[in-house]
């Protein structure tokens, strides 16, 4: 997992509270327009009007874009294919293919086998291997609970902005637990714990991304719902003239129409217009009350949608203009809000509710992707040869990562156990560390690169290609990063996206933290998450990993 440090509009993560009230909800809004509203028409019109203003959000979904892209090394990136470094690219496989073939010439030489001793492919497959793979189908199959959650929200049974997501995030803090506990009741060998809990993680970051986002379509779906209710209503409005002679006009209307704004109506009505909307009255909201001075809590401002709900629950009558007005807002809100639920996808199957299929979220969880979105670029076919291809080398690049491990790595960490089992003092392993740190060195560097080449150019495309998944920047050039945000960035693209819409701009908007601080949370998430794999592996808690990272934090923060 790698730390992101760059903004953008997403919800939270189970540690910064993806659900945020507004504590203007239970205000009372109708008293203010007509000093002779009915008591009763007065509580239909809190009531209501604090049903919409609870879903509302401080923060909303990034617009991540998915597009067509292929991996950097990919033999089907036409750039990178014609790049005159291409043949590096091709001089590195070479060079470890005869790397490879020098370390099993002098296992045989001196073991009689290839692989030498071969004690890491023993603690691999000597047991618990069946196990790991019903464990780990199950881990998958679990993070069904997310679907049933979001049936629950959208059958009414569960309010997602009241005890849905907290139920959420309970059960990601289950989830967890037993990712962590399952290894350690187990005592697995730690081949099977880092595939166990790095697999847990990603499954963790894929139902919370697939919960808060569909939880706050179902926000939106009801507020939608309670407009579309409040059009309804508008049409048995009683309509006056203004010089309805019954009527006292010493009194103003409940809300007149200058009062609305009106501009955005000549607007097509669009998720993005929907959004900025969203945004200007979040920020008129915390200016009024970041301009409150006496300490205490003061609502935030309603705005336009909700003064039309309340003069409309008012009951009180309305003229001909103020009905224009009304109806076309209320429409304009709906319509933006649809096109909201129908987010990018291009068949209405698929935009919400619609979406909330087992076959949906099933789907998402192969994807090899970590946010969630209602619909994805895809490939109209699979390349069946182009996927044997990626998964001979997944098995390659793992056959020689345990080449390496077994003659450079494994005897050296040997050496310190047998050490330290011996009862070498401290002072005295001191002086052999240097050197073997040194040994070490090369190897480790060369297990890094093939572990990111791994994961993220030979599975991600194999699953990719399987899945019809056509989006396949995975990675960025990180090897011509020049800081820290940037390789943090770069490195891996999948939970960047994720930390950028789940973590950073969420701290944001749900905690008030400027972009500093948001960073600052962020790569403290990252490095904690890095420092937990680390303890599943070792059972042992040192925490310098977490201190390196941290220092890793950039000077200034890149918006993008």
């Amino acid at each position: 997992m790698s730390s992101s440090s760059s903004s953008s509009e997403p919800s939270s993560s189970p540690t910064t509270s993806e659900h945020h009230h507004d504590l203007s909800s239970t205000t009372e809004t109708t008293d203010h327009y007509h000093p002779h509203h009915s008591r009763h028409a007065s509580v239909v019109s809190t009531t209501t009007t604090a049903t919409i203003k609870r879903v509302r959000r401080k923060g909303k979904f990034s617009d991540l874009v998915f597009t067509r892209n292929f991996s950097a090394f990919d033999r089907q990136n036409e750039a990178a294919a014609s790049s005159p470094f291409h043949g590096f690219f091709t001089l590195f496989w070479l060079g470890i293919s005869l790397f490879v073939i020098k370390i099993g010439a002098e296992n045989w030489r001196e073991y009689g086998n290839p692989l030498g001793k071969n004690e890491i492919l023993r603690i691999m497959f000597h047991r618990d291997l069946a196990v790991l793979l019903v464990a780990d189908g199950v881990m998958c199959f679990s993070t069904g609970m997310s679907w049933i959650l979001q049936r629950l929200v959208r059958s009414g049974t569960v309010d997602w902005d009241k005890e849905g997501w907290v139920l959420q995030n309970l059960w990601q803090c289950l989830f967890v637990a037993g990712v962590v506990g399952f290894p350690l009741v187990r005592d697995w060998p730690w081949t099977h714990t880092v595939f166990f809990v790095m697999h847990g993680m990603v499954m963790l970051m894929k139902m919370h991304s697939y919960a808060f986002y569909n939880g706050y379509l179902a926000s939106v779906h009801k507020k939608r719902g309670l407009l579309l209710k409040k059009l309804k209503e508008l049409e048995n409005v009683e309509i006056v003239k203004k010089h309805d002679p019954s009527r006292s006009w010493t009194e103003p209307f409940p809300l007149l129409p200058r009062d609305i704004s009106t501009e955005h109506l000549s607007r097509v009505p669009s998720a993005q217009e929907y959004k900025e909307r969203r945004r200007a009255s979040i920020a008129a909201a915390q200016q009024q009350q970041g301009a409150v001075t006496d300490g205490s809590q003061e609502a935030a401002p309603e705005d336009d949608v909700d003064k039309i709900v309340a003069a409309i629950d008012s009951k009180e009558p309305l003229d001909e203009e103020q009905v224009h007005v009304f109806e076309r807002s209320l429409k304009w809100e709906v319509d933006a809000m649809t096109d909201e639920l129908r987010g990018k996808t291009t068949d209405d199957k698929r935009a919400y509710p619609n979406n909330l299929t087992v076959f949906n979220h099933y789907e998402f969880i192969v994807l090899p992707t970590l946010v969630y979105e209602l619909e994805y670029p895809r490939s109209e076919s699979i390349n069946w040869s182009y996927a044997a291809e990626k998964m001979v080398a997944c098995f390659g690049v793992i056959f020689v990562m345990i080449m390496i491990s077994q003659a450079f790595i494994y005897p050296v960490v040997m050496e310190t156990v047998r050490m330290k089992e011996v009862g070498m003092p401290l002072s005295e392993r001191f002086k052999f560390f240097p050197w073997m740190l040194a040994d070490l060195i090369f190897p480790f560097m060369m297990e890094y690169l093939l572990s990111w080449y791994l994961i993220w150019e030979t599975i991600l495309n194999f699953v990719a290609e399987l899945t019809k998944f056509a989006d396949r920047s995975f990675y960025d050039a990180w090897w011509n990063c020049v800081s820290w945000d940037q390789f943090a960035r770069d490195w891996n693209r999948p939970v960047h996206n994720f930390l950028l819409r789940h973590v950073y701009h969420s701290s944001i908007s749900a905690m008030k933290v400027d972009k500093h601080t948001a960073t600052l949370i962020t790569f403290f998430l990252s490095a904690c998450v890095h420092e937990l794999v680390m303890w599943c592996i070792f059972k042992k808690l040192r925490g310098y990993l977490l201190f390196l990272q941290m220092f890793q934090l950039p000077d200034k923060v890149d918006a993008t």
